[in-house]
């Protein structure tokens, strides 16, 4: 399922890298503006790929802590309800904020300098107040992130605590092999989600701005790569690419 889900995850990244640069955020009192497709989208996308990674994680702690077991627990239906369940939460999620965004109203300055339609960026054109706006990304977004990283963090101290007791290096080379992949793109992903998101919107600064670019840019084009340095053949040609380059 881990392999399955790789693809998956740069899908839905590549789903939710909505261009907003320059977009002009009309009033939207009397009706939904074009950003309410735009901003829900980035929040469902966003939190799904912190869902799949955690049940990505929940994959890897099944293969190495009970691999006789793994084709009787990873079941199709299984993966099927963990992934509805992701999309179930989200979808609400991005239901919640829009909702309250609609409630807000904007002032003539309302254009997003930013390259799709960051919710930290349209939360700074409201003239009205936007403190429930910003208490409800600091709980709900808070919670659902704390979710799926603490599913991750769970299923990962499982792991070590099991390959630990393996008798030889090499086992426990092999079993943290099949989890490199995953932590890198976790780093990647959970470490640029922190730095971004948890502080005020008004404290949004150039230097956010150039973190967001990693989980909506670089994570993506990375996945495929990352992944694939677990294919032998993958691994043989990068080596023969060193090799030729040193020669």
């Amino acid at each position: 399922m881990a392999r399955g889900l790789g693809p998956a995850g740069d899908g839905v990244n590549k789903l939710r890298w909505l261009p907003c640069r320059g977009f002009r955020v009309p009033d939207i009192s009397p009706a939904f503006g074009k950003h309410h497709t735009l901003h829900p989208s980035f929040i469902t996308f966003i939190n799904m790929d912190g869902f799949l990674l955690s049940v990505m994680a929940y994959d890897r702690y099944i293969a190495v802590c009970c691999p006789l077991h793994y084709t009787m627990i990873m079941k199709p239906k299984l993966c099927v309800l963990l992934v509805v369940v992701a999309w179930v939460i989200t979808g609400l999620h991005a239901v919640l904020h829009t909702l309250l965004m609609v409630q807000l109203t904007f002032c003539s300055n309302n254009v997003v300098h930013h390259f799709f339609c960051d919710p930290y960026h349209i939360l700074k054109l409201p003239c009205s107040d936007t403190f429930i706006n910003d208490l409800m990304v600091f709980i709900v977004g808070g919670l659902v992130f704390l979710t799926s990283f603490s599913c991750i963090i769970i299923s990962y101290a499982y792991i070590f605590s099991n390959v630990l007791k393996l008798p030889s290096a090499h086992g426990i080379r092999k079993a943290l092999s099949t989890c490199g992949s995953h932590l890198t793109v976790v780093s990647l992903f959970s470490g640029a989600i922190l730095g971004v998101y948890m502080h005020p919107s008004s404290s949004y600064s150039v230097q956010d701005k150039v973190a967001t670019v990693v989980f909506t840019v670089v994570t993506p084009l990375v996945n495929p790569f990352i992944y694939s340095l677990r294919n032998c053949d993958m691994k043989r040609a990068i080596r023969k690419l060193i090799l030729g380059f040193q020669n």
